[in-house]
């Protein structure tokens, strides 16, 4: 049984609003000659504040750049035979490489590099972009794109202008001025999503930057007011439930803040009440190792960058146990931690990088990943994206290997979990977390909960996976496993011990279904596939339902 096709058009007509509308509308405006001849600006006089960003690039990643090869969002293309200085026209590449092209954020990975050869290819290649100035449409020109653009063109400045001639200085500030002229223009229809933040953050620069621009600061301040009180929640989490998402958030907050402050401004309360709160929901989604959970789209992303992260926000305070308007739950005892999906997805529109994980969960010990998720693929192929959203490829349970929340293609979700329950106790540094959701309702009649404890010491965590409904449906409970863990099954395949890279050991027993071990695939770095094991539970509810017991317990050394 699959999602049914009304339920599906149903769902895409909800993403159907009046900006979407006036978007597209708009765009037939845009890629006019009479709407291009509008954006001609001046910057009004030199530069008043050149916008910096203390991020590093990768310099391997920028001497490719030098060379012609630009590798983005999995993939790496070489610049165009045509002469020109990037692949901007490339044939038989996605949406996210071309976004990752045009918004230049690896010109750090080039200045990384070093020395005046680097300098001179990132001038070539901005010369190159102006000179061929794609017509304003499609992804060059989309919005969050653009800003991106903005933003790092303005944040290496000064360094592309040390040793240039007034040519290219004149062409490059005439270019700025265009672009965000537009960017002003297109930023009230754009999505209510992260990426707001990144537009508003582009307008600030350029309004620090640009004397024509200036007496739009105020506006664009108040915008970003907007978005912050829309998209960072209460408990410092962000609307999307994203932890990759938080951290780009973060970060380009941590950015405003720091050239307000350079510029001699005052930083808006909001902002950094966001930054106060956000920063505390970071280390929430760490692991022991310093990378982030993999739920929604994550990767284990870099733990240097993360630590450089926390460190610019300057924000001091504890992660929080609980994250209820977030809807994840933390669980910590000794060195064991838990981070558990127990919210409801985001809303439509706030979803593209959601996954079908609902109660899904990772687990660590120290340093070491223990039971992971399979993690967020990057690259064109989407069938692979499809199969990594997947609720199978969680670490939680799936009925019929029917998703818990309905994947629509390109991102996004349509039917999903109307109601998510959780209720957490602690004792004695015990914690129980009692959870449910009814994905499953409208397709099999099944509410799914999941109930897990951890003991004080660490050592021992408890879970019962419960399916409650009528009818006859075969599920199975999934433990996907970090590729450092080696896993067999023992006692004639009643459990499961697991061995992690350190040599500690594990225990898994299960009752009320048959183990197996199956493949599974894990990718923790960004474009990384390694071949991995998961922990398969497979069982079939009969009458009420049905009820898997389980418990990783350590093995004394």
């Amino acid at each position: 049984m699959r999602w049914r096709p009304f339920a599906r058009l149903r769902a895409r007509l909800t993403r159907i609003t009046r900006r979407r509308i006036a978007a597209a509308l708009m765009s037939r405006l845009y890629a006019t000659g009479l709407y291009r001849a509008t954006l001609s600006a001046r910057t009004g006089g030199p530069f008043e504040h050149a916008p910096s960003e203390p991020w590093p690039g990768d310099s391997n990643l920028g001497a490719a750049v030098i060379a012609g090869r630009f590798a983005l969002a999995g993939q790496t293309l070489a610049a165009d035979g045509d002469g020109a200085a990037a692949p901007w026209d490339a044939l038989g590449v996605t949406d996210a490489y071309r976004a990752a092209l045009h918004g230049f954020d690896w010109l750090r990975d080039v200045r990384a590099a070093g020395g005046d050869a680097a300098r001179l290819a990132a001038r070539r290649i901005i010369d190159d972009w102006i000179a061929r100035e794609a017509p304003i449409r499609a992804v060059p020109w989309r919005a969050d794109v653009l800003a991106s653009r903005i933003a790092a063109w303005l944040a290496q400045s000064e360094y592309l202008w040390a040793g240039a001639n007034d040519e290219f200085r004149a062409h490059f500030e005439a270019s700025l001025a265009r672009q965000a002229r537009h960017l002003a223009r297109a930023a009230r229809y754009a999505p209510d999503d992260a990426n707001r933040i990144v537009i508003f953050k582009a307008l600030i620069y350029a309004a620090l930057a640009m004397p024509a621009s200036r007496r739009r600061l105020a506006r664009w301040i108040a915008q970003l007011d907007r978005a912050i009180a829309m998209q960072v929640l209460a408990d410092g989490g962000h609307v999307e439930r994203s932890p990759e998402v938080h951290l780009a958030a973060l970060r380009h907050l941590v950015d405003i803040r720091a050239n307000l402050r350079e510029a001699g401004l005052e930083v808006p309360a909001s902002l950094q009440g966001a930054i106060d709160r956000m920063a505390p929901m970071l280390r929430f989604f760490r692991h022991g190792d310093g990378g982030l959970v993999q739920f929604n789209d994550s990767s284990e992303s870099r733990d240097w960058l993360i630590d450089m992260v926390l460190t610019h926000a300057d924000a001091r305070g504890k992660p929080l146990a609980s994250a209820p308007h977030t809807g994840f739950e933390r669980l910590a005892a000794s060195r064991t931690l838990l981070v558990v999906d127990a919210g409801a997805p985001p809303p439509p529109g706030l979803d593209l990088h959601a996954h079908a994980g609902t109660l899904a969960f990772e687990m660590s010990v120290g340093k070491e990943r223990m039971v992971v998720n399979c993690g967020a693929y990057v690259g064109p192929n989407a069938a692979w994206r499809d199969a990594q959203r997947a609720t199978a490829a969680h670490s939680t349970l799936v009925v019929e290997d029917v998703n818990s929340s309905e994947l629509l293609p390109g991102g996004g979700l349509g039917l999903r979990p109307r109601a998510v329950t959780v209720e957490r106790r602690e004792s004695d540094g015990s914690v129980w977390i009692d959870a449910a959701h009814d994905g499953y309702v409208r397709l099999f009649g099944l509410t799914h909960r999941r109930r897990l404890y951890l003991s004080s010491g660490g050592d021992d965590l408890r879970g019962e996976d419960t399916l409650t409904g009528r009818g006859h449906h075969k599920f199975a409970v999934r433990f996907h496993l970090h590729p450092l863990v080696k896993a067999s099954l023992v006692q004639r395949g009643s459990s499961v011990l697991l061995r992690l890279g350190s040599g500690a050991g594990w225990h898994l027993r299960a009752t009320g279904g048959v183990t197996n071990l199956q493949e599974s695939v894990y990718l923790g770095p960004a474009g990384e596939v390694r071949r991995t094991d998961q922990i398969v539970i497979s069982a079939a509810t009969k009458g009420d339902g049905a009820q898997i017991k389980w418990a990783f317990t350590r093995v004394p050394a």
